[in-house]
């Protein structure tokens, strides 16, 4: 490709709508440009990099034996509403009305969509296993479509899924799934970590996710340094460690609890600093609907309350949070105010750290009221007692007991255990080896294609430029002619740019007339990995300087040896 030919509009100034550090590249490079909210067009560069990304996807999947399918985008809503979720989508989901007066939607993913066609076209366990993907758009209308590529309105994803007779063959499907994952992202570079996770909307018993740390990323983990466990904090257990010492408060035990006026302090912050205290020695209840019955979850004033571990422990398959009206009915008190003390109807569910909380501060059950003096155990007593919050830097491992460190992280990659999900749904069976009707054992992979492109950005820039992994970068190879009106360095340069493209590798050859400078700088913005550089050198010498984008390192090659020379390099990359 020649430079001259494409289109790369690059920019010297940082676009005032850029946040993150990928997204100022993506568009500074012209690798990008922005639409509308969350709506991007890829320009050449840009592309190549989504079509290498999906060229590595597409060779591990069918290396792993999957087939790959084109499901369709635009959907009847009959889709989402047959299976449940379009209440569970929500707002994100983009709903539209044809000239019939039809409702349809934009394909938020395609869970229904595969598993009807495969209700619809495969009967007998001798067709199984089967797994199917597809490199497909999906739309979700984001509230906040937010850092260029990152989380946006459409967006490019691989999702496959597997049918299996029964839970061994998920088991084996699975696996070849996380293996395939893992050999995509070392293939393009990417340092990633796998975090246990929620399965969240998609359902189902188990799953993980691929994460690329990122101060910038929505999603955060712990990971322990020694044992290198780690779980989305969604997920995350806490172990029975340092972390769950106990909070002495600075009186003598009395007799029992004393009122105090908070007049106005309804959150932690303000009745901390009304009574001079500090959150982690406040008792936090909160008030949900499990199930239809009220549940207290109790935490300390410092920690929040994780829903999916409070569903657990109650064993609810819906909670939702308590309104105005539901917790004054429960408490008699409006919102903030509630406590454990006298608390009567209502399940008490508290986390282990609550109950090493002494001389605790607590809500009245009374407007404008707080508890002081409060101990747990001698004052209220837990239906449950269990792990109910989330994680916070330097909780113990679950497994080692280590502190966990806290970090942000991009997701890259999820795979689910479905399990009868959607197979249960939607009624797709299949006869197994006694000729009765089983439904299919499901899983779900999904990669996000963008987030691989901003995920490498945001990982190895610098503060020239962009520097990518050589398997998913725009070009291998830079050739920049540094005088495009001198014939011999012309020449030369077309000649060598032809000779690499002969030996395999990918070279784009900026014959711009331009200035040398403007040239280097263009390339350090790009990160393409190597440089071959035309200039002095070759004309003093008949020589071609050699630089690596990643390290620096520079040298002087002859012309026979070149593409031997940046094979070399792009291996050690």
């Amino acid at each position: 490709m020649r430079w001259s030919r494409s289109l790369i509009p690059t920019l010297k100034e940082v676009p005032a709508e850029a946040e993150a550090k990928s997204h100022v590249l993506m568009l500074r490079g012209g690798l990008i440009r922005k639409l509308g909210s969350g709506v991007y067009s890829y320009l050449p560069a840009g592309f190549r990099v989504i079509r290498k990304i999906s060229a590595i996807v597409r060779e591990e999947m069918d290396r792993a034996g999957a087939a790959e399918v084109l499901l369709p985008a635009l959907w009847p809503a009959e889709v989402l509403e047959e299976s449940g979720r379009m209440e569970v989508f929500g707002a994100d989901v983009i709903r539209f009305r044809d000239r019939h007066n039809r409702q349809g939607v934009l394909a938020p993913t395609h869970e229904e969509v595969i598993t009807a066609l495969v209700r619809d076209n495969v009967t007998s366990y001798k067709q199984l296993p089967l797994t199917l993907y597809q490199i497909q758009t999906k739309f979700r209308d984001e509230v906040r479509p937010r850092f260029g590529v990152l989380r946006t309105r459409e967006f490019v994803m691989k999702d496959a899924y597997s049918f299996d007779a029964g839970p061994d063959g998920l088991k084996k499907s699975y696996e070849a799934m996380y293996g395939a994952y893992c050999r995509i992202f070392d293939r393009c570079g990417l340092d990633y970590v796998v975090v246990e996770a929620e399965s969240g909307a998609m359902g189902g018993s188990r799953s993980q996710e691929f994460m690329v740390r990122s101060d910038i990323g929505d999603d955060k983990y712990v990971q322990c340094p020694s044992c290198g466990h780690a779980a989305n904090v969604e997920k995350a257990a806490i172990g029975a460690g340092p972390g769950e010492k106990s909070v002495e408060g600075d009186g003598e035990p009395g007799g029992g609890p004393g009122e105090v006026s908070t007049p106005g302090a309804r959150t932690i912050d303000e009745v901390a600093a009304c009574l001079d205290t500090e959150p982690n020695r406040m008792i936090k209840t909160l008030l949900y609907v499990a199930d239809g019955r009220p549940v207290a979850a109790l935490v300390r004033g410092d920690h929040d309350v994780n829903e999916n571990k409070l569903a657990r422990v109650v064993g609810a398959d819906e909670l939702v949070p308590g309104d105005a009206d539901m917790i004054e009915n429960v408490t008699g008190a409006p919102v903030g105010f509630a406590g454990p003390v006298g608390l009567s109807g209502v399940d008490i569910i508290a986390d282990r750290s609550v109950m090493q909380v002494t001389d605790a501060v607590t809500g009245a059950n009374k407007a404008d009221t707080h508890l002081t003096g409060v101990e747990p155990a001698r004052d209220f007593r837990p239906e449950k007692i269990g792990d109910i919050r989330a994680a916070v830097d330097s909780d113990p491992c679950p497994r080692c007991n280590q502190p966990m460190g806290l970090h942000h992280g991009i997701e890259v990659g999820h795979v689910f255990q479905l399990g009868t999900k959607y197979s249960g749904r939607l009624g797709a069976e299949f006869l197994d080896e006694s000729g009765r009707r089983r439904p299919y054992i499901m899983g779900c992979y999904g990669i996000g294609i963008n987030r691989i492109a901003a995920a490498a950005v945001e990982t190895f820039a610098d503060e020239h430029g962009m520097v990518w992994p050589p398997g998913i970068a725009p070009h291998q190879v830079a050739v920049l002619c540094l005088n495009t009106a001198k014939p011999a360095l012309a020449d030369a340069s077309q000649r060598v740019y032809e000779q690499l493209l002969a030996d395999g590798l990918d070279v784009l050859l900026d014959d711009r007339d331009a200035r040398p400078g403007s040239k280097f700088k263009d390339a350090d913005l790009l990160g393409f990995p190597v440089k071959v550089i035309v200039g002095r050198g070759y004309e003093k010498n008949g020589m071609f300087e050699v630089q690596v984008r990643k390290s620096g390192e520079q040298k002087d090659v002859a012309e026979d040896e070149l593409a031997g020379e940046i094979h070399n390099i792009i291996e050690r990359l």
